[in-house]
């Protein structure tokens, strides 16, 4: 906004906050107008940005633009895309929440395009590493991708999105993105098999039979011309001037590959593509018998007897042609979700990017227009909630008196779509679900007889003889908050339906295609359970949407087509507005000025207007608040024209933020001047400083002679290790003498510090240089020799027995007796348990016994002294009472200071604690003292 009050005399204004006549339709639309016949084609309403389609190329998207718009405060520059982009990302660092930015319009006003531009803005603009800059760029390759398999020409737009897209981005605490999640709603399948006069197929079937390689194409069955397939020829508008498919093509093949599809996967989906352009060429012809003939053209013809009419074959080839499609558009979103899924889900947040259909009226409006109706109706009822609540809060969180705004709400017209059980949706899946012989015009009939007298709904039965001439009789016409839509019913349960007979399934199941046969999987799995149509799905999806967008904070993209026939520079006045006025602009202008016009923190606020007060200006020691107070005092406000909430400033009137704006103006000249006078008192001083500055310059150069000096030194000292270094294999010389010198404390210093612990190691020395080989031996025999006398010295007479024992025995027994090695006596023998119980022995034979001695238990009640065995084995420690194991503690379970515990049943459970005392005196003994403790008395001499 601050922008906006500097360029407001140039080019209409930048917010329409701003304009003060903010309640004129007039008013807004010329401003609008003004600003695009200047190139400017953004706009905003406070925090949302309003999009005019230009319908040309407008250099304000180049890196330097984005540079421009990097972590500046939305309102410091011009209205633009990645103002807002920019703002909803900062805003989400800094607050650690999500947030979700909602791109609206009709189709062909600029939605896919400003999504693009969002994704690139953060594609360029968030911090990256090497991992980041893969998962950016797989979502920005999943666009050419998606808008290939889900977008198509149109009466009203050469790119007009046929499914809608909501994507997550996913940032991690330090703002790299670090995953994408993609979700997809309501693929307009019918296209596959028809298209109006003048609209395309989806475009990847024009790049695969236009740009796809030969060898490709042959492997395929398919021929360089889509003239020669039916499915594509439909709407007679297959080949077009202002699109590429070969270039497409081309941009389609890359980003499959660097999105990591691996090329059994790409052959298989273009496998898909040809199959339903294969399906399109077969034709159907009826015998006498009323059976058909299949005549498969431009491969070979064959002739099969089928049980079906030739419209039953005919439905049954497109209903499997739509499917097949469908279900690839799917299992293709899948697959790019997984090459762009974040591993680690904590501590990230998300921006939300919602690209959907925009409001659509054609001539002939049938089920997909209904359904996205219905989806822009849902949006437009979100949005006004968020903005009234929004709004709504920051005036009760302010202490500002909140002031009604009058608004269409369209919840009527949703629940005449949705409500339970008299909704149109409700009605139509009885219809498609009931027995009987229902059929698309007995659901109209259901129509007329549930909402006959509801006031946004007619048909040709229900209207008056004005309306009924606009209306046929298989028509229905519903008033939406974007004007009447006429919708014709026939389709409407076949599309609803969408099923399959059974035997093709079980055909599709045995095809060669892992696609295909992934697809038609999880189609049989869904025939098991009664089918959900089409529109209870797609209701479904759009309440989780709402979930998902109530959950965040909303950021708001509002498109307009410039005018119908995509002209550049050519501003329709009457549809222009017409979009303004079902967007709910003028709405939600009065919502975002609900009376007041400005509103600032006080502290950015104080800031900027400083200046304009002696007791503000340079510097306000006090309260913000109590700053701004003593300013607009000093400028002369009316208690009518401004409010004072708890952190921000609200002016009524844009008039009074002129008139302070302009005040501005001649302020900053007259600083200037004061600066002028301040220049030459400070021109003196620099003039001194250039006078000290040279003296620190003399000096600074004697200190820099000396530092030459001293890496002079430095060098020759260098070079001199490195000759010695270079000749260290050689004879003693004098440039080798100091490094050799050198290599001898280096490597002594390192032995010192790596020397054998224990005799038995034999591998710890360190390997020596040349030069020092033979010293090394020496020192090692020296070692060997200090770590051997210091193990003789640590032996007791009862070891060095042993030893020597071992050493007679072993003179005379090795080599000569197989099982010498175990029969050498063990340590302990003399405390060792001669005989175990054999049931015990049993009980435990899985594991090796390693120790067993007698030991006595004492009670914890009474310390009674109870005899008891302790069997240590591998694994665990086992207490044995004569045959009977009375404990067992596994070694894993032990830990360095466990608490008083007992052990039951092999685990380790608090118990109660109890205490042992230990003393010293002329006999040992164990005993229960006075104090009921356990006194443990041993041998005086011991105890020594």
């Amino acid at each position: 906004m601050e922008g906006a009050l500097t360029a407001r005399d140039r080019v209409g204004i930048q917010d329409f906050v701003l304009l003060d006549t903010h309640t004129s339709e007039n008013a807004f639309l010329d401003n609008l107008k003004k600003r695009f016949n200047e190139d400017l084609i953004y706009t905003y309403i406070g925090t949302l940005l309003v999009s005019v389609n230009p319908y040309k190329q407008l250099d304000i998207y180049s890196k330097k633009q984005m540079d421009i718009y990097m972590g500046v405060n939305f309102f410091e520059l011009p209205p633009h895309i990645y103002a807002l982009a920019d703002n909803a990302y900062h805003t989400m660092l800094a607050e650690a929440n999500n947030h979700f930015i909602l791109i609206s319009g009709e189709s062909g006003a600029g939605k896919t395009e400003a999504s693009k531009k969002i994704l690139q803005y953060y594609a360029v603009s968030c911090p990256s590493v090497s991992p980041m800059d893969r998962v950016r760029d797989r979502m920005l390759l999943s666009n050419p991708v998606l808008e290939a398999f889900g977008n198509a020409k149109t009466l009203k737009n050469d790119n007009s999105s046929r499914f809608g897209k909501y994507m997550d981005i996913q940032f991690d605490i330090q703002g790299e993105a670090v995953g994408g999640h993609i979700l997809s709603y309501l693929l307009e399948k019918s296209r596959v098999v028809h298209q109006n006069q003048g609209e395309r197929n989806f475009h990847i079937f024009y790049q695969l039979v236009e740009g796809g390689e030969e060898d490709l194409l042959r492997q395929l069955g398919l021929e360089s011309n889509s003239q020669h397939y039916s499915y594509l020829v439909k709407g007679q508008c297959a080949n077009m001037t202002s699109v590429n498919d070969q270039n497409d093509w081309r941009t389609v093949r890359n980003a499959l590959s660097s999105i990591e599809f691996d090329n059994g996967d790409i052959q298989d989906l273009f496998g898909v593509i040809a199959s339903v352009l294969h399906l399109g060429n077969v034709q159907f012809e009826s015998d006498n018998k009323a059976c058909s003939y299949v005549l498969l053209s431009n491969i070979f013809t064959i002739q099969v007897l089928s049980p079906f009419t030739v419209d039953y074959a005919t439905y049954a080839r497109d209903a499997l042609a739509k499917a097949i499609y469908g279900r690839a558009f799917t299992w293709l979103v899948n697959k790019i979700n997984e090459s762009m899924e974040n591993k680690e889900h904590w501590g990230t947040t998300v921006i939300g990017l919602l690209d959907i259909y925009g409001f659509e009226v054609f001539y002939v409006n049938s089920f997909e227009q209904f359904c996205i109706n219905y989806c822009n109706e849902k949006l437009q009822q979100l949005f006004i909630q968020l903005t009234l609540k929004s709004e709504q809060e920051e005036y009760e969180a302010e202490g500002i008196g909140w002031e009604p705004v009058q608004f269409f709400n369209n919840k009527i017209i949703c629940d005449l779509v949705e409500e339970k059980h008299r909704g149109i949706i409700s009605l139509l899946d009885e219809e498609c679900l009931r027995p009987g012989e229902a059929t698309d015009l007995t659901f109209l009939e259901r129509l007329e007889e549930k909402m006959g007298s509801h006031p946004h709904f007619v048909t040709h039965k229900l209207a008056d003889k004005t309306t009924r001439k606009t209306l046929e009789r298989g028509d229905f016409r519903l008033l939406h908050y974007a004007g009447e839509v006429t919708y014709c019913v026939v389709g409407f349960l076949d599309k609803n339906n969408d099923l399959l007979y059974r035997n093709i399934k079980d055909v599709m199941r045995e095809s060669k295609n892992a696609i295909v046969r992934e697809c038609f999987a999880s189609m049989e799995s869904d025939n098991r359970r009664r089918p959900e149509t089409v529109a209870s799905q797609f209701k479904s999806s759009l309440v989780g949407l709402t979930d998902i967008l109530m959950s965040k904070e909303p950021w708001y993209v509002r498109c307009l087509k410039s005018n119908e026939s995509k002209q550049p520079g050519r501003f329709d006045d009457s549809l222009v507005l017409h979009q303004v006025k079902y967007l709910g602009l003028t709405e939600h202008l009065r919502v975002r000025r609900a009376g007041f016009a400005y509103r600032r923190r006080y502290e950015v606020f104080l800031q900027r207007y400083k200046p304009l007060c002696p007791a503000t200006w340079p510097h306000w020691k006090g309260l913000p608040a109590d700053g701004v107070e003593v300013l607009v005092r000093h400028l002369g406000y009316q208690p009518d024209e401004y409010k004072m909430g708890r952190t921000k400033i609200f002016i009524r009137h844009p008039r009074t933020l002129f008139a302070t704006e302009d005040a501005f103006e001649i302020c900053k000249n007259d600083l200037g001047k004061d600066r002028m006078n301040a220049v030459i008192f400070w021109r003196g001083k620099i003039l001194l400083a250039s006078y000290i500055n040279l003296i620190e310059t003399c000096w600074r150069g004697v200190q820099a002679r000396k530092e030459k000096e001293r890496r002079q030194w430095a060098v020759k000292v260098i070079k001199k290790f490195i000759k010695g270094y270079m000749t260290r294999g050689e004879a003693k010389t004098t440039d080798n003498s100091e490094y050799l010198v050198f290599v001898r404390q280096s490597y002594l210093n390192r032995l010192k510090n790596n020397l054998p612990k224990t005799v038995l190691d034999k591998t710890t020395w360190l390997s020596p240089p040349p030069v020092l080989t033979e010293t090394s031996a020496i020192l090692r025999q020296i070692h060997m020799r200090l770590l051997v006398r210091k193990y003789v010295r640590g032996i007791t007479a009862q070891q060095k027995a042993q030893l020597q024992l071992k050493q007679i025995t072993s003179a005379i027994f090795k080599g000569k007796k197989d099982n010498y090695p175990q029969s050498i006596p063990q340590p302990f023998v003399e405390t060792r348990i001669k005989d175990i119980n054999i049931k015990v022995l049993q009980m435990i034979r899985h594991e090796r016994i390693k120790y067993s001695v007698p030991i006595v238990k004492y009670d914890r009640n009474g310390f009674k002294p109870r005899p008891r065995q302790l069997v240590l084995t591998q694994t665990a420690a086992y207490m044995v009472d004569d045959a009977k194991i009375k404990q067992r503690v596994i070694y894993t379970t032990l830990k360095s200071e466990p608490p008083a515990c007992y052990v039951w049943n092999g685990g380790i459970q608090a118990g109660k604690e109890g205490v042992v005392d230990f003393s010293s005196g002329s006999e040992s003994m164990v005993y229960k003292d006075r104090n009921g403790h356990l006194m443990v008395v041993s041998h005086a001499t011991v105890a020594r």
